[in-house]
Order: structure tokens, then sequence, then C-alpha cells
């Protein structure tokens, strides 16, 4: 014990410090894991929204659905305000047919059936 007089010392002032690095970079990579994981699932997600096709949505925000094949009119029944307060603001809403005359959204594509190639000599 005559040698070993100096550890007393290290061994109580000296761990907390080291206690400290230790917790430090624990929580370090602990936060770099947690980026890792959100940035793979915005990576996911992006690559999910990437493989859909886009939604036949018209400028009146009605889907295709909405419209008629024969004329393009939007069927959709939408709430329109009919009454006021003094500060311009609705009080009243009433249901009418949405006023669009024509679908002016994208043209969806038809479904084409490709055998794949296989031999590629």
């Amino acid at each position: 014990m005559d040698g070993l007089w100096w550890l007393i010392p290290v061994v109580l002032f000296g761990s907390g410090v080291v206690g400290e690095r230790v917790k430090d970079f624990t929580n370090r990579r602990h936060k770099h894991k947690l980026e890792l994981i959100k940035a793979e699932e915005r990576k996911q997600s992006a690559l999910t929204a990437a493989n859909r096709p886009p939604e036949p949505i018209c400028g009146c925000t009605h889907h295709l659905a909405m419209h008629g094949k024969d004329d393009g009119k939007c069927h959709a029944v939408v709430e329109t305000p009919s009454l006021w307060d003094a500060d311009r603001k609705p009080l009243q809403y009433e249901t009418q047919q949405c006023n669009c005359q024509q679908y002016v959204g994208p043209e969806p594509l038809g479904t084409v059936y490709a055998p794949e190639i296989t031999d590629l000599r």
C-alpha cells in the first residue's frame, strides 16, 4: 500500500472525469445512430413517394373520379359561404355543385403489359 498512495486521489477525483468522457461519448454515439435511423426513414419515404403514380387531381382540388367522362364537369358537392358578418367572415354555408367546368389535371396513363426480355444476345 506504500506505493499506491497516489491511487486514492485518482480514484476519487479522476473517475468523475473519465465517467463524464464516457457519458459524452455514448451520448454522441446515440445521437449519431438516431440521425442515421431518421435519414433512412426519410430515404424510404422518398422512395415510396417516387414509386407512386401522380394523383389525378384537378385544379378544383377534386379527383378525376368526380368529373364526368362525357362532359368533364365536376360532380362534387362543396360548401360555399352564403352569409357574412361585418368583418367579412362567413357565418353560414350552403351546399352547391362544384363550379369546375372541365377536368384540367394530369391524364392517367393506361396500364401496358410488356414481357420481360430474358435473352440478351
